[in-house]
């Protein structure tokens, strides 16, 4: 239940809710290129645009054009940037929430 209300504070702020929507965008982006370029399904193009980002890289899919490997190059140096700052930034909310409601738990023992 705490994971659900840290994303729920997450949403609210401004700032997060940027971070949100840029990582967001930048996932459609490289999703419909992949479609595109590669005649991918969408799930396969939004699955390999996320495990590329996150530097998973299973290996079950890759771009077979020239155009998809161009592509790939700058998607991994723009992108990876803005995923790994989305990631570390909920990991930092998230466990900063788990601390001041382990806090507030101490305060009422």
């Amino acid at each position: 239940m705490n994971f659900f209300r840290t994303i729920a504070a997450f949403l609210r702020n401004p700032e997060y809710r940027e971070l949100l929507l840029t990582t967001s965008a930048v996932i459609c982006f490289g999703s419909a290129s992949y479609h595109y370029i590669e005649g991918w399904s969408w799930l396969d193009s939004i699955y390999f645009s996320i495990i590329t980002l996150t530097t998973i890289g299973y290996g079950d899919i890759a771009p077979k054009t020239d155009a998809g490997k161009v592509f790939t190059i700058f998607y991994i140096i723009i992108g990876i940037g803005i995923i790994l700052n989305f990631i570390n930034t909920l990991y930092i909310h998230y466990r900063s929430s788990r601390s001041k409601s382990k806090g507030h738990r101490h305060d009422h023992d």
